[in-house]
């Protein structure tokens, strides 16, 4: 192993590579943009296009509160899309369109065969691009479907973003020249279609792939194959439906009307129940594999159950906060995301799907919620109280002193009356010094935690 590594193996080295990379493709972006609008037509257009991308980071942000990745890697498939895509597909599709209408000589075709398929082909590859980057060098963010779907909309919102821009700014420019306003501007017309009507298009081709590079992070190490053909194969569904798409538009106003109602919805709302189906998978597997570290020591019993509700996750970042401040909550909040990185973790190796530095990487997760466990556990436990379902308890035929009515009991053995009553502290503390390793199930006959602390 070399002592000192080469100036181009630092971190800050290829950081700042892809920053500038990021800024230049930026202003060129900027420039191509601003030449084709107008000063005007570009800031008219930057002011209608901005519209839909709060509600679609957001919408993408609350399909992440399971295990939400760092704000790094959003920004940079933001900026990807935004500036690098959109610079790679504004390049590329000119020139292409531009050599077949010189070798056809027949203009209209070429543009026609342009939107129809040259731009599904180079836009989606440049937007998976970035999914492909985060996959390669951030895989420990990488983790299952809802993470691919995160990157790839994320990208695919930065680029609409700056497409929307371009478009806006053109139909503006336009209408300066024609004279038009108000409802029968082209502006109008465009700004329905694409920011009303059609916000989700590029986020939804480019889901799939997403979805594919989800899959693949799902699968082992040995599946070479798999984890090659399933991005592959997200990559050439998303061209297709992006082809699908722009075509409609050679079918005239009906026609486009019909593919938008028949396909698109459709096809939107199908993502979206599966996108949120998984969501719940996600919370179940948290529910699921926790319990192992309860038993060895690492968290309380009430964990599990708070961890794997999004409800009783955001009561015990309220309670922190209320309590303690915001740096408490954000404590909290991190303890929740490395407890389901934890979870997700455990689930990988027992399917056999772990990588080689599971047993290092367990322990470095283990170390992060023992740091924070003093903050976080009260919240936690408080959580759960509120959030737990009560059972009801028949009353025994007999009177008994002390409890009158109906009540509700807990499952402690503890019976209340009806209505808010304080959650019995009847939960075994853990261990004082827990092991770290796979939760008492040994997965390797070398790995030296492998016994429970009790």
């Amino acid at each position: 192993m070399l002592r000192h590594a080469h100036w181009w193996q630092h971190r800050w080295v290829r950081y700042g590579a892809l920053i500038t990379l990021l800024a230049l493709s930026g202003l060129v972006i900027l420039a191509l943009v601003r030449e084709q609008t107008g000063t005007e037509g570009f800031l008219v257009g930057l002011g209608l296009a901005v519209f839909p991308v709060p509600l679609l980071i957001a919408a993408f942000r609350w399909l992440d509160r399971v295990e939400p990745g760092p704000w790094r890697n959003l920004m940079f498939a933001f900026a990807w899309g935004a500036c690098a895509a959109a610079l790679i597909a504004i390049v590329a599709n000119s020139f292409a369109t531009r050599w077949i209408a010189t070798a056809t000589a027949d203009p209209a075709g070429a543009d026609t065969l342009g939107s129809t398929v040259i731009a599904p082909v180079v836009e989606e590859s440049a937007k998976a691009a970035a999914v492909l980057l985060v996959f390669l060098f951030r895989r420990r963010d990488f983790t299952g479907i809802v993470d691919g779907v995160v990157i790839a909309g994320i990208t695919a919102t930065g680029f609409a973003f700056t497409e929307n821009i371009l478009y806006l700014g053109t139909a503006f420019g336009t209408d300066q020249l024609t004279g038009d306003s108000g409802i029968a501007s082209v502006t109008a017309a465009t700004f329905f279609v694409r920011i009303i009507m059609s916000p989700f298009a590029h986020p939804l081709f480019t889901v799939l792939t997403g979805i594919g590079f989800g899959i693949a992070a799902l699968s082992g190490d040995r599946q070479r194959v798999r984890r090659v053909l399933l991005p592959l194969t997200g990559l050439l569904l998303a061209m297709a439906m992006h082809a699908f798409w722009n075509g409609s538009s050679v079918l005239g106003e009906w026609g486009f009307f019909a593919v938008y109602g028949a396909f698109m919805v459709p096809a939107f709302a199908v993502l979206t129940w599966l996108v949120v189906w998984t969501r719940q998978r996600e919370l179940g597997t948290v529910r699921e594999e926790l319990p192992a570290y309860t038993a060895a020591g690492w968290l309380t019993p009430a964990e599990p159950y708070a961890l794997g509700s999004m409800r009783a996750r955001r009561l015990a970042r309220d309670y922190a906060r209320r309590h303690l401040g915001k740096p408490a909550a954000r404590e909290v909040a991190q303890y929740e995301a490395y407890a389901t990185s934890l979870a997700f973790l455990r689930h990988r190796g027992r399917l056999g799907r772990a990588g080689a530095d599971f047993v290092v990487r367990e322990r470095e997760l283990l170390n992060e919620l023992w740091r924070r466990k003093d903050i976080a556990r009260p919240a936690l436990d408080h959580a759960a109280r509120m959030t737990a379902p009560p059972v009801p308890v028949a009353a025994p035929p007999w009177p008994v002193y002390g409890v009158y009515g109906q009540g509700y009991g807990y499952g402690h053995g503890h019976v209340y009356p009806a209505g808010p009553q304080p959650y019995p502290q009847a939960q075994p503390q853990p261990h004082p010094h827990p092991q770290p390793g796979y939760a008492g199930y040994g997965y390797s006959q070398h790995d030296p935690y492998r016994q429970s602390p009790f």
